[in-house]
């Protein structure tokens, strides 16, 4: 039985209504102490002046409590879990791209790790400005933005039919929830299944500069082991996929929650599927955390990384968290990462021998070519 499977593509997007596009060219005006407003403008510039309130836009089909209004009946809920730290530039504009989803079942667990700016304080005028339901807001564990997403992934208080990740600087298309539902749909609900897609990259002002990598190979626990294919702001997962990661725990000690969950879902036997078209505007600026590492400068900093045998400790913090949840793995997967784990301990031509018996593979030529370069001076 194969451990992962690519499915046909979703339909492709539809045409978003002409409120969803307006949605992108808000101002947010959010009221702060002193009488004063706390504004936000598409470019993600700020500033604090005085003015009236302008209420954030409000989801399609949303109304608060006695309101008479006719709202779509959607099947799926959808958590959308956003880790939050320091966002004020750009979370109104994501909160906005919220706004303006088609699949309109899905209500925002924000977790803060003690933000200092006005992170906090948007996210309470979107919670008072949304009907009840849509937004809550939670402390984080302060401890990075993988302990973040992991403490809510594992929170026993959320319950949806689907989660979906999502970080504070991004836009998202307005098809990105129902493209991933519709996918997801056709997953057993036994079986675990994660979506992930490409992106568009723009730059700090939104204008796009770009697309992420396309893969065109088969994602599987083979590939995890070598990359991540799937950025995390992408994911939407069922939740037999969320059972696993919860299982897991939210203290296991990994290199990114995305890499992580693509590797722990398609080694215990569930399904991935890699969207080729791009579902949100993944914003490159001076703040990321992580951003994208298509570029030749970002290369040459990871052939830099190699040396200094930066993947070869990450590769020892994803095996020894794989082997905590190997009862979970499939017979298959658990003999490919004993192989993979085997090689790096070999001599040199043992070594090669034994990698390329496991299968393992990264989804380029370049990438496979420096897969092999980084086992030969045993920095795998």
């Amino acid at each position: 039985m194969k451990s992962v499977t690519s499915h046909p593509p979703p339909p492709q997007r539809e045409e978003s209504s002409e409120g969803s596009r307006r949605a992108f060219a808000a101002t947010v005006r959010l009221a702060v102490p002193d009488g004063q407003t706390f504004s936000m403008h598409a470019g993600g510039s700020a500033v604090i002046e005085r003015s009236s309130a302008m209420q954030p836009t409000r989801p399609p089909g949303a109304q608060k409590a006695g309101e008479n209004v006719s709202r779509p009946t959607q099947k799926a809920k959808v958590a959308v879990l956003m880790a939050t730290y320091e966002g004020q530039h750009y979370l109104a504009e994501q909160l906005e791209s919220l706004s303006a989803q088609t699949h309109s079942n899905w209500a925002v667990w924000a977790s803060d790790d003690r933000s200092k700016d006005f992170t906090r304080a948007i996210l309470e005028t979107y919670r008072q400005a949304w009907p009840d339901g849509r937004l809550s807001i939670h402390s984080g564990p302060a401890d990075g933005f993988v302990a973040n997403f992991l403490s809510l992934t594992c929170k026993a208080c959320i319950e949806a039919d689907y989660y979906a990740y999502s970080d504070q600087d991004d836009i998202w298309e307005a098809d990105k929830l129902a493209r991933a539902v519709r996918w997801l749909d056709s997953v057993p609900a036994h079986i675990p299944g994660i979506y992930c897609s490409r992106t568009r990259l723009v730059d700090k002002s939104g204008h796009e500069i770009g697309l992420s990598p396309l893969f065109k190979k088969k994602p599987s626990f083979a590939n995890s082991l070598a990359q991540n294919i799937g950025g995390g702001n992408t994911m939407v997962f069922n939740n037999a996929a969320r059972e696993l990661l919860r299982e897991a725990g939210d203290n296991i000690a990994v290199v990114s929650h995305d890499w992580w969950a693509y590797m722990l879902i398609s080694g215990c036997g569930g399904k991935v599927y890699y969207d080729p078209e791009p579902t949100l505007r993944y914003r490159q600026h001076g703040s990321n955390l992580v951003g994208m590492n298509s570029t030749w400068q970002a290369r040459l900093k990871r052939i830099q990384m190699l040396r200094r045998g930066r993947f070869r400790n990450w590769n020892n913090c994803n095996i020894a968290a794989l082997r905590s949840m190997s009862h979970r793995l499939t017979p298959e997967n658990l003999e490919i990462l004993e192989r993979f784990d085997r090689a790096r301990s070999m001599s040199l031509f043992p070594r090669l021998i034994e990698l390329r018996r496991s299968g393992i593979y990264r989804q380029t030529l370049l990438g496979n070519i420096g897969l092999i370069v980084a086992a030969i001076f045993k920095k795998l």
